[in-house]
């Protein structure tokens, strides 16, 4: 169990760590405790920017086109874990982070 809200469980691609085994686990703090994934381009971009997730980012109308979000390694995580970060930033960019978070928590989805 974690002492985090639900927006704090948001992964900068728009995951939602709280659904996920290996951060339920305690086996990946999160890409936002400063111990994620190093190698993550999505992960530095937006620590570069300053920004929670992608969703913030002007640099694309369409995040398809972002290749950082949409390269090999992540067309290959979304098929194996069955999720849609492109989906859920669109969510997020929709509805706020907060609520898409609450949604996420209720459904216990990544």
């Amino acid at each position: 169990m974690t002492d985090k809200t639900p927006v704090e469980l948001v992964a900068y691609c728009g995951l939602y760590c709280g659904a996920c085994g290996s951060h339920t686990r305690g086996r990946c703090p999160s890409c936002k405790e400063g111990e994620g994934n190093s190698w993550c381009d999505v992960r530095k971009c937006c620590i570069l920017k300053e920004i929670a997730t992608c969703a913030e980012c002007s640099d694309y109308d369409d995040l398809n086109e972002c290749e950082k979000l949409n390269n090999i390694i992540s067309k290959i995580f979304g098929f194996l874990f069955r999720s849609d970060r492109v989906g859920s930033l669109e969510m997020i960019r929709k509805d706020g982070i907060e609520a898409y978070a609450n949604r996420k928590e209720e459904a216990g989805m990544m």
